[in-house]
């Protein structure tokens, strides 16, 4: 026997091409829908509203479609309080737990809607009771009798709508292509950065050793000189070749500037790691005139935080650089929730890892020489991500350049 049941969407459902999704998402999954009510907003700044009955040949299957619209920020009519469980030990979730989306999330909770607070993807909402607060944890987190919000009713997803005025951020927002004009992109992308660190929003960036290696460590570090970078997001090797260039102008043993092979230039890196150790720290070497220049100096001039999450292949590591991969997450989400743009460059792994730690309203630039990269972030769930296919050697220095130019016109 078909099973059916009603959902409602609200917002610019229409522009955003939320209803599109809606309808595609019942088909591909096997099942029907027919529109109840459908109104449209006669003004600009007015919201529309659909009623859909969503069906299917069963049960389960109906469950499933819904779930997937769930996240796409469809609701039932009749929503009651969210059901909560406690968590029978440490890291261990109740059967049928939540699992969070990226996008800002509400629960009903004594009939009041909580926000969900620190909101990312595939983690699990625990209720205060005691303070009335709702909070995003990942599974690490999850202690012995947590109250975990279970199943998806009383939850309520708001999917992200494109505005009706369109930004500099949103001209390509979920795109990638490598037949955009790079300079208009990142001309926009500089007013966009101004426009942000003028109402007062920090901005990261996450890199990979391919911005020494192709030498546009010099544009990063005047970027954080200039105060246009608030956290900087990177493995054991940009820290290490940044610190290699500064101390041999080598990236890898390959001269930065000439690209040639330097004798002996193979040892430069576990020379700079050595340093760095002699030193007990990055910060302790810049304060010693160890490091004079560079990006990770000017984060320690500047006092920017730096998070070098590391890797089984690393060399060294650097005394700075977090080998934990749970402690390393931490660090990062503690500079994560007050971020409104990540730009990404050079690196694929750091990218989606920072990536998933994303609520979906931060704007995010991925940049890479390879288009497979950004489109390998948003198939993680990044889908608030705009794609610049470029080498980083030509896009942070390009970047710089439009920085000083744009705030040259805005004096």
């Amino acid at each position: 026997m078909e099973s059916c049941r009603e959902i409602e969407l609200e917002g610019h459902i229409i522009d955003s091409g939320i209803m599109t999704l809606v309808f595609d998402k019942i088909m591909d999954m096997g099942g029907e829908f027919e529109i109840l009510t459908f109104n449209v907003g006669k003004l600009k700044t007015d919201t529309s509203y659909a009623r859909l009955r969503v069906s299917a040949p069963d049960d389960q299957q109906l469950d499933a479609i819904l779930s997937e619209l769930h996240r796409l920020g469809a609701r039932t009519p009749e929503i009651s309080d969210v059901t909560l469980v406690p968590a029978e030990g440490d890291r261990i979730l109740p059967k049928g737990f939540y699992s969070t989306t990226n996008h800002p999330t509400f629960v009903k909770y004594l009939d009041e809607w909580l926000p969900v607070e620190q909101i990312e993807m595939d983690c699990h909402i625990v209720v205060d009771e005691e303070n009335t607060r709702a909070v995003c944890k990942p599974i690490s987190k999850i202690k012995a009798g947590d109250a975990v919000v279970v199943s998806e009713a009383g939850v309520r997803v708001i999917y992200p709508e494109r505005p009706r005025k369109v930004s500099t951020f949103e001209f390509m927002h979920g795109t990638v292509s490598s037949e955009r004009p790079s300079e208009a992109i990142i001309a926009r992308i500089a007013r966009e950065i101004l426009k942000l660190k003028q109402e007062g929003e920090k901005i990261a960036l996450v890199g990979g050793p391919a911005i020494v290696h192709t030498g546009a460590a010099g544009a990063l570090a005047k970027m954080i000189r200039e105060g246009y970078i608030d956290v900087l997001f990177a493995g054991n090797a940009l820290a290490t070749h940044d610190i290699e260039s500064n101390l041999f102008g080598t990236s890898l043993g390959m001269d930065v500037r000439t690209g040639t092979l330097v004798t002996g230039g193979h040892k430069h890196h576990i020379y700079a790691i050595s340093e760095i150790m002699r030193a007990g720290s990055i910060r302790n070497a810049v304060e010693q005139g160890v490091v004079t220049g560079g990006i990770m100096y000017e984060c320690v001039k500047k006092g920017i935080p730096f998070v070098l999450a590391g890797s089984i292949r690393d060399d060294g590591p650097l005394p700075d650089t977090i080998t934990d991969v749970v402690e390393a997450q931490d660090a990062m989400r503690r500079h994560i929730q007050d971020l409104g743009m990540v730009v990404m460059v050079g690196t694929l792994l750091h990218s989606i890892a920072v990536g998933n730690c994303l609520p979906s309203y931060v704007k995010t630039v991925c940049v890479d020489i390879n288009p497979a990269s950004v489109t390998k972030l948003m198939d993680r769930g990044t889908t608030q991500a705009i794609g610049v296919v470029s080498d980083a050697g030509t896009f942070l220095p390009l970047l710089a350049k439009q920085l000083e130019e744009q705030k040259k016109k805005t004096c």
